[in-house]
């Protein structure tokens, strides 16, 4: 019996391993000839995988090549999650490190994929930290950052560009497609362990952005970025803006705005800190305005300097509603009536010449439509025709109400002033370049229109000088220069359509110097407090920021710049 028994046993076992022989070589011909494209492509995977080549996006210069914004060489961390071993470890070593949810790095760490980002652009020191704990399934990839070596200086006009190098707000938004360039790709070799070994031949190089030279000059930017932050402070403001412009060319060389932000740290800061306030918010500009009505007249040939205007002693009823001066006044000569910028007499000299002259010269300085400039989310403001104007608009629109303007429109005009009557078209962008520094695009100054003659500018210029050495402008006088400009205090609109009495906007635009203008300047206040006159609040700023801008420009914009911005600090 033992040996049929072990007979049988011997041929199950035969059996047995001749029907697993013969699996085998059905499953590996199966391979071999069904599945060997799809292993293949497996292999590959495992071995090989593409890379994009993130492309250098452009910096951002100012006007001579000092970088406003730049990339820096930074290492993202990311997971093969398969490869982790101790999940929960790796997940409290990273929230340690980068301070990252526990439960955020589980789920991400918990999905079978090959490839996961955990953080973008890590700080060096976090980096090496990291990279000291030596965990399986946790590699680097290296990227660039974006910086901002100025943080908050002109910080709504450069904008800022988010985590993928992409422009989110500002010129970084508006230019995004000349910055940000184009990726390539190409093939990363893994060995056994899916370590990387090497890059193989790139199959498309990226296109590396191009970069803008901005019309901003650095130093004149930073005056400016002094002053505003003094009357912010000092007058305890809702916001601020200044403009400086240059007047023969409508180039802009510094915008600034309150409140402000950082651009290294953008999500710090609220919404309200990112608006470009000079070209994005609009407002009744008071008697900054009248500088129309006063050019209108003169251009017009109505008056001269000379002629009088009697002022009714300080009440005057236009319509249905009564005007009225903050002194009353008598007879007073046209130029005397800008200086002391008498309400009445300016409504009267707007009746004499006419409702359509005032609308018309208003367009012909540039109100009423966008300047523009480039500078994104500018807006038009509000400039009536005289068609919808009521009866009482004449004696409203002569003096800066029923009319809204932007900090932009107001530099502008009373650069056109400045500039032999001749209105500049204003720009923030000098030159698009590549990185080896051949030109792209260029843009060249450009003259729009003659708002008014040389003649009318030049008795405008001596009307606005008498403005600061006589008038309302007093504080803006210099010791060193002749200025010339107009104050404004504007009543605020409140919710249900009246004006406030407690909300106003402080204003002041001025030219320098009187006898040969560079520069044209607007300074305006939101809602200063306790004192809230453009004569008071605006004026001073104006006075620092032409007198510094002034020397700097005299001792030439190169060689010079770090000695007067040692000194604008120290102001």
């Amino acid at each position: 019996m033992q040996p049929k028994i072990k007979l049988l046993r011997f041929s199950v076992v035969l059996v047995l391993f001749i029907g697993l022989l013969f699996f085998f070589l059905g499953k590996l011909a199966f391979f071999q000839f069904f599945r060997s494209s799809f292993l293949l492509k497996l292999a590959a995977k495992q071995h090989t995988y593409y890379l994009e080549l993130e492309p250098q996006r452009g910096s951002i210069f100012d006007r001579q090549m000092r970088p406003l914004a730049i990339n820096v060489p930074t290492f993202s961390l990311y997971a093969v999650p398969p490869q982790v071993k101790n999940i929960n470890l790796v997940a409290e070593s990273l929230n340690q490190v980068l301070g990252l949810e526990k439960s955020f790095i589980l789920e991400r760490l918990g999905r079978q994929k090959q490839f996961i980002w955990l953080a973008r652009k890590l700080d060096m020191d976090k980096m090496d930290e990291i990279r000291a704990m030596d965990f399986d399934g946790l590699y680097f990839i290296k990227e660039s950052k974006r910086s901002y070596p100025n943080s908050r200086l002109a910080s709504q006009t450069i904008g800022f560009a988010g985590i993928d190098n992409v422009g989110l707000d500002g010129l970084e938004m508006h230019y995004d497609s000349y910055l940000k360039g184009t990726p390539g790709w190409t093939f990363v070799l893994r060995d056994a362990r899916r370590r990387d070994l090497a890059l193989s031949d790139v199959l498309q190089p990226p296109v590396d952005g191009y970069s803008l030279v901005l019309t901003i000059d650095q130093v004149v930017q930073y005056i400016a970025e002094r002053e505003i932050e003094k009357i912010y402070q000092k007058y305890n403001a809702k916001g601020a803006t200044i403009v400086v412009v240059d007047v023969k060319t409508g180039e802009i060389l510094a915008l600034a705005n309150r409140p402000t932000l950082d651009l290294n740290e953008p999500s710090k800061y609220p919404t309200e800190a990112r608006r470009n306030r000079a070209v994005t918010d609009f407002f009744e500009p008071g008697s900054v305005f009248k500088i129309v009505t006063a050019s209108a007249a003169l251009d017009t040939g109505k008056f001269t300097p000379e002629d009088k205007i009697f002022c009714e002693n300080g009440e005057y009823r236009v319509a249905n509603h009564t005007l009225h001066d903050v002194h009353p006044y008598g007879l007073l000569p046209f130029k005397e009536v800008i200086s002391q910028s008498s309400n009445i007499g300016t409504t009267k000299i707007a009746q004499k010449i006419g409702a359509q002259p005032v609308y018309d010269y208003a367009k012909a300085f540039g109100f009423g439509v966008t300047t523009s400039s480039g500078l994104p989310g500018e807006v038009a403001g509000v400039l009536k025709p005289v068609s919808r104007w009521s009866k009482t608009s004449v004696g409203a629109v002569p003096i800066g109400q029923e009319v809204c303007v932007t900090a932009l429109q107001l530099a502008s005009a009373i650069a056109a002033i400045a500039n032999d009557g001749v209105y500049m078209k204003p720009f923030i962008v000098r030159e698009i370049i590549d990185k080896r520094g051949e030109v792209i695009k260029s843009f060249e100054p450009q003259v729009v229109r003659n708002a008014v003659s040389i003649e009318t500018s030049k008795m405008m210029r001596e009307i606005l000088a008498n403005v600061v050495e006589t008038g309302t402008g007093k504080l803006a006088q210099s010791k060193f220069y002749r200025f010339g400009g107009k104050t404004g205090t504007a009543q605020k609109v409140e919710s249900n359509g009246t004006y406030s009495h407690s909300k106003f906007m402080a204003s002041f635009i001025g030219f320098a110097p009187v006898e040969n203008p560079e520069i044209a300047i607007a300074v305006i206040v939101d809602e200063p407090r306790p004192y809230y006159y453009g004569g008071v609040v605006s004026a001073p700023a104006f006075k620092f920021i032409a007198e510094d801008v002034l020397k700097y420009r005299q001792m030439g914009f190169n060689r010079k710049g770090n000695t007067v911005l040692a000194r604008a600090y120290e102001r």
